[in-house]
């Protein structure tokens, strides 16, 4: 394990973009752009929290503003812009968000008032051009990191109440079906995940710091352990692949300061399929 960057208030949202990292500093409410040799800058600040991202195919930014239930958009300019108003489906948190190649939007919603809330189901909004938000899928326990294939035929969706991964086909509108169970996790809490191009998925667990790595059907094809929750993890694409992780100091009394870090191992195969590109 390498530490890349520290001083993290709470970093999530990791995502391979045009050879850096981008990952979204919740603490600070800063999205941040970060190179392999450990060089970043800030982007874009946006008084939001949750606030996960991804890109639209043209590479314009997307960000959710759960503060305000809508979808941003950063322009050419650097503007920020209203992409789409989620208010209408949700007024609970939206949290994670995946882009497929045609620029429709996978926005979730937990459900509930976290961490204080009474739990409930969650959902999965759709965000097509040119249309209102609808409704996609219901009844998800938590619903946190989410990932398309490389074929652009299936969604991924960690639940992390559920202990599991779970699937959907996407259709050609966009509209999701045949719910099955991609692989369970046993006494993992999924967060964050991604997939790489032996499909694969790596998921970030929180309580167990540690990514797992596990093909479908749940069998676990690797480990890796840092000493702090990780909270998402995305690949970096091409030759000598690498697996970047946003962690920090969860729940830890003791703690002072910024405790998040962005830490890179080894990996055994790149980055497929969506979020990033």
């Amino acid at each position: 394990m390498t530490v890349l960057m520290e001083g993290i208030a709470f970093g999530e949202s990791p995502r391979w973009h045009d050879g850096r990292l981008w990952f979204s500093d919740w603490g600070s409410h800063r999205v941040i752009a970060l190179d392999p040799a450990g060089r970043h800058e800030v982007v874009v600040s946006v008084p939001s929290f949750p606030m996960c991202i991804d890109f639209l195919p043209d590479g314009r930014l997307l960000v959710v503003d759960s503060a305000r239930r809508r979808l941003l958009r950063r322009e050419p300019d650097g503007a920020m812009v209203t992409h789409a108003d989620l208010s209408a489906i949700s007024d609970k948190p939206w949290n994670d968000i995946v882009v497929d190649a045609r620029g429709n939007a996978y926005v979730n919603n937990i459900g509930f008032d976290f961490p204080g809330g009474e739990p409930a189901p969650g959902l999965v909004a759709l965000v097509t051009p040119g249309r209102a938000p609808r409704l996609v899928a219901g009844d998800l326990a938590f619903p946190n990191g989410m990932a398309i294939t490389a074929d652009g035929a299936t969604l991924i969706v960690a639940e992390s109440h559920g202990n599991r991964l779970t699937a959907f086909d996407i259709g050609p509108d966009g509209s999701l079906s045949d719910r099955r169970v991609w692989a369970e996790a046993g006494a993992d809490h999924p967060d964050g995940i991604c997939v790489d191009a032996e499909g694969a998925v790596w998921y970030a667990d929180v309580g167990n710091r540690r990514c797992v790595r596990v093909r479908e059907g749940g069998e676990v094809l690797g480990v890796v352990e840092l000493d702090r929750g990780a909270f998402a993890c995305a690949l970096s694409r091409g030759d000598d692949p690498r697996l970047y992780v946003v962690g920090q100091k969860y729940g830890d009394a003791q703690a002072t300061g910024p405790t998040g870090q962005v830490v890179v191992f080894p990996a055994p195969a790149a980055g497929a399929g969506r979020p990033s590109c």
